[in-house]
């Protein structure tokens, strides 16, 4: 029996409508919307963000998927430090997620 290659941990913030959400109104239109993208294209820019973007149903949020080397603390602290989530256009959560099937 060969010994399994530990998988790669990485995190899943989710994004939420907030109090400040105007539901009915287009994502791009919202109030700090333009500040909540800059700010995780800082991380991008980093190379610490993988992935990420909307959710193309209208009103349900979106995601970020940060790369290997990111730790719970560090997420979170950015999560948190979002001007649409201190504003209150967004809640977060984070999610570990571990990548069982990957390609390289």
């Amino acid at each position: 029996m060969t010994a399994q290659q530990p998988r790669p941990i990485r995190f899943v913030v989710i994004h939420k409508p907030g109090p400040k959400w105007q539901y009915g109104v287009d994502f791009r239109e919202q109030e700090s919307v333009n500040e909540h993208v800059q700010h995780y294209l800082k991380f991008h820019q980093q190379g610490k963000l993988q992935l990420g973007g909307p959710f193309l149903v209208p009103d349900l949020g979106g995601m970020m998927v940060t790369t290997k080397d990111v730790t719970l603390e560090e997420i979170e602290s950015f999560a948190a430090d979002d001007p649409a989530v201190k504003s209150g256009l967004l809640i977060f959560e984070v999610r570990p997620w571990m990548t069982a099937m990957e390609q390289e």
